[in-house]
């Protein structure tokens, strides 16, 4: 017992590095001693008085959570690399004088290809696997939490993702394309892709956040002397921001592939990010000691929709999804009304299920914003090949998006946001959602008016797409689209990486991986939009894509800001995390945090991963 309270004394003490740091005690044989005068109220939950006053700084995050974000830079690292060429890859034929593997002859303005399928096609496949690869983590989702555990799954989608570059290498090489026979395996290869990153993407975030141990804010010290509040919202925003920096870094290896793309072939574009890809399952088998794995908690889907249920039935569907709503489904409250019938659930429950309904409600807010963030299909990548390249692939420009993030996430990281702090400035969750939101837009309207000054300088005029002739494009500079890739790029830190705060926070435990598979589909949905229009996407009608997604952008942001700004001052955890919130757990078993390690989960296991947590606060303290 003394070592586990020392461990925890230790861990507590430690907040983020950019921040100064508590008040750290010395170790005197297996007695931790305080260095300096600590108050007797240190370490509690902060009063109202001092949450409205105190600075809030990050707590230490486990260098395992870290190490797990690399799997999802070398996951997002062959995704992307991979997917970022597909649109040339299936819309342009091989090039006239190239080397038959997609590649492009030196010193002329072609475009790099392969199957010749069209912009339709193109666009069409593209957004299928976008809509497959934002679809499957809702099964994914669900086979963690109720079945599997997310790092099983996660380590099966690693293994799906394998087979499918295996399949993607061979059918790009010269001699399959040259045949005429590309298709058929990038199709398969394609398919499988998109259902292994699906079931490992709606499951690795929340495995990261589940290494930090905290679930409430405390007061505590740091070394000058200020009284902080070590929040676990900030923790979570640290957390998911380095979470979103890699991923883009991963992304980034899309500038790698299209320069390969455009100078070797589509053999080697696809190599390079597979050769990366196999970091993933090395990285897994490092970490599988050091993880904190939550178990499968078993279905409460259905428990959920028992109590939306009941709500409606009580109240009607007047104000569904409104604060208190669901309140009638408590058993609380059907006791006081004379209901004895006994409910498979507690009033935490119910306060979850609410707390998720308004997380899902944000969420369909972004189905726009993506297409705002991006553009339609790929009019942007079309857009950039119609524009004077000077040897540029034309698809490089796309590359700027995680460049701008990648900047991007440090200074918002330990710059803008605990600047923000120190002077008790709040921008708060749905501030920074709605902010994202117009970034976005604005990229749109950016598009809008490139696309109408391409059609202005094309020798094809408003025709320019298909413009015949190598040379025979505008005379306006790709280079024109950085600002349009850098805007929605920047609205992606504010956006992206707010709803992944949500989606764990606002979610019970035995549902986090569902939840999170639930904003992940907003994108699915994108798709189907962007797949309905894919006929519309022609010249001489590509302004107004860019111009219809811009104005329903601003026009949503107005409203989210005006319907969910008092969520900038909601609670951001409900409870801590040691309770599934049904009577009994989830599938009538206990499955406390006693058994956060899967499969042969024990307290003894447990309390290990919180000792390496706090052996590593105690070293950052010492080095500081």
């Amino acid at each position: 017992m003394a070592a586990r309270a020392n461990n925890l004394i230790t861990d507590m003490l430690t907040v983020a590095p950019d921040e100064k740091e508590p008040i750290a005690p010395e170790r005197k044989g297996s007695i931790f001693v305080a260095t300096q005068d600590v108050p007797e109220d240190e370490h509690r939950e902060p009063s109202e008085e001092e949450k409205s006053t105190l600075r809030k700084v990050a707590g230490h995050v486990p260098p395992i959570a870290y190490i797990l974000c690399v799997v999802e830079f070398a996951e997002r690292a062959s995704y992307y690399g991979c997917s970022q060429v597909f649109s040339n890859f299936i819309e342009f034929p091989l090039p006239d004088g190239g080397n038959g593997a997609g590649a492009t002859p030196r010193g002329t303005q072609e475009t790099p290809g392969a199957l010749g399928q069209g912009l339709q096609t193109s666009s069409a496949l593209t957004l299928l696997f976008t809509f497959l690869a934002y679809t499957v983590p809702i099964f994914g989702g669900w086979v963690a939490d109720a079945r599997l555990g997310r790092y099983k799954t996660i380590c099966i989608g690693v293994l799906i993702c394998g087979i499918a570059h295996i399949i993607m290498i061979f059918g790009a090489l010269p001699s399959v394309l040259k045949a005429g026979h590309g298709l058929a395996p990038f199709i398969i290869s394609l398919l499988i892709l998109a259902f292994g990153a699906g079931m490992f993407k709606s499951n690795i975030a929340p495995t990261i956040i589940d290494q930090y141990p905290h679930q409430t804010a405390y007061i505590s010290t740091t070394k000058s002397g200020e009284r902080v509040i070590v929040d676990p919202e900030v923790t979570v925003q640290r957390i998911m921001l380095t979470f979103y920096g890699l991923i883009n870094v991963g992304a980034f290896f899309g500038l790698a592939t299209t320069y390969a793309e455009k100078d070797v072939g589509y053999w080697l574009a696809y190599l390079l990010p597979g050769i990366l890809y196999f970091l993933c399952p090395l990285v897994l088998l490092f970490a599988y000691k050091r993880t904190v794995k939550k178990p499968p908690q078993g279905t409460v889907i259905n428990d959920a929709f028992k109590v939306i249920g009941t709500a409606i039935r009580k109240n009607g569907f007047r104000k569904f999804g409104r604060k208190g709503y669901l309140d009638a489904a408590k058993p609380s409250t059907l006791a006081a009304a004379g209901n004895t019938s006994p409910v498979p659930w507690d009033d935490t429950f119910v306060e979850d299920v609410g707390r998720t309904l308004v997380a899902c409600q944000v969420f369909l807010f972004f189905p726009v914003y993506n297409l705002n963030d991006g553009g339609i299909g790929n009019i942007q990548t079309s857009q950039g090949s119609a524009m004077i390249t000077n040897g540029a692939p034309n698809d490089l420009l796309s590359n700027f998006n995680p460049l701008a993030i990648i900047v991007a996430i440090p200074i918002l990281n330990y710059g803008i946001y605990p600047l923000l702090r120190r002077y008790r400035i709040h921008f708060g969750r749905i501030s920074r959602i709605t902010f994202g939101f117009l970034l976005a837009a604005s990229s749109s309207a950016i598009g809008a008016i490139l696309q109408w000054r391409v059609y202005k300088t094309s020798p094809c005029g408003y025709y320019a797409t298909f413009c015949d002739g190598g040379d025979s494009v505008s005379r306006i500079s790709i280079w024109w689209q950085v600002p349009l890739y850098t805007l929605g790029a920047l609205s992606e830190c504010f956006c992206n990486v707010t709803a992944y705060e949500l989606a764990y926070a606002r979610s019970p435990k035995n549902m986090k991986g569902l939840v999170f598979a639930l904003f992940l589909f907003t994108t699915a949905i994108s798709s189907a939009i962007a797949e309905a229009v894919t006929p519309a996407l022609t010249d001489p009608y590509l302004i107004w894509p860019f111009v219809a997604t811009a104005v329903i952008g601003v026009g949503l942001a107005v409203i989210f800001q005006v319907v969910y700004r008092k969520l900038d001052n909601d609670a951001f955890l409900n409870a801590p995390e040691d309770r599934t919130g049904l009577i009994g757990g989830a599938n009538g078993s206990s499955n406390g945090d006693a058994e956060s390690q899967e499969g042969n989960g024990t307290e003894n296991e447990m309390n290990k991963q919180m000792s390496m947590a706090s052996a590593g606060a105690e070293k950052e303290i010492k080095a500081e």
